[in-house]
């Protein structure tokens, strides 16, 4: 039997302030934010999937749905939604190429052809 990790007191915090109001959106970002830190991968999918449905336009939105996908092992969800993410205006690309979060997503086939779109449309 798998043993279950304890969550930090952040994590159960920020946990609770979600609880009493869904759409606060700066605690859903912390908690997200823990979730990863921890190693609570599925949870921190779910709550950037919500951040996501609650500010759509947002590219620091998408982009930190494209780390939890990767993290999760859905890499080519994680390929969109760091193209929606850098189409909504995200443009730290020296961070995409070392950001741990998406090292599976460098390895895809298809992200050497869209990182080399995005460098001639910058340039």
């Amino acid at each position: 039997m798998k043993k279950k990790k304890k969550k930090s007191f952040e994590i159960r915090f920020y946990e609770d302030l979600t609880k009493g109001n869904p759409r606060f959106i700066q605690a859903l970002w912390c908690l997200g934010d823990a979730y990863t830190r921890d190693g609570f991968y599925e949870e921190g999918l779910e709550v950037d999937r919500k951040l996501v449905r609650l500010k759509p336009e947002d590219p620091v939105v998408h982009y930190n749905l494209a780390c939890s996908l990767s993290l999760v092992g859905h890499i080519g969800q994680a390929l969109e939604a760091l193209k929606r993410a850098v189409l909504l205006g995200y443009s730290d690309f020296s961070y995409i190429l070392k950001d741990p979060d998406l090292e599976s997503v460098r390895n895809h086939p298809h992200f050497k052809g869209f990182f080399a779109r995005i460098k001639r449309l910058k340039l």
